[in-house]
């Protein structure tokens, strides 16, 4: 059996309304599981993990400043240090 992730709306009936449709190649008997927060619909928009965008853009114009300052470490010095640091064994690996 394949799985397929996909998100919609219970209605108040109690009908489930998918957001897009299902893309299956034929007619064929589906099993459905339903996963739910006990919260208002509108709480439920927005991933718990998602960083709000103004405070992505504010770190975008802090890094874009100090990158102008030169205050900014290259990426490839920055790996060179965690493969240093790997190599002495800091993280445990």
């Amino acid at each position: 059996m394949k799985a397929i992730e996909l998100t919609g709306i219970v209605d108040d009936a109690g009908h489930l309304s998918l957001d897009q449709p299902v893309e299956i190649a034929a007619r064929s008997r589906v099993r459905v599981i339903i996963l739910y927060t006990e919260s208002f619909p509108e709480e439920t928009e927005q991933d718990p993990d998602d960083t709000p965008l103004e405070v992505v853009k504010a770190d975008l114009r802090q890094a874009l400043v100090e990158a102008k300052a030169g205050q900014r470490i290259p990426l490839t010095k920055m790996w060179e240090e965690v493969e240093r640091e790997l190599d002495m064994g800091k993280f445990g690996g």
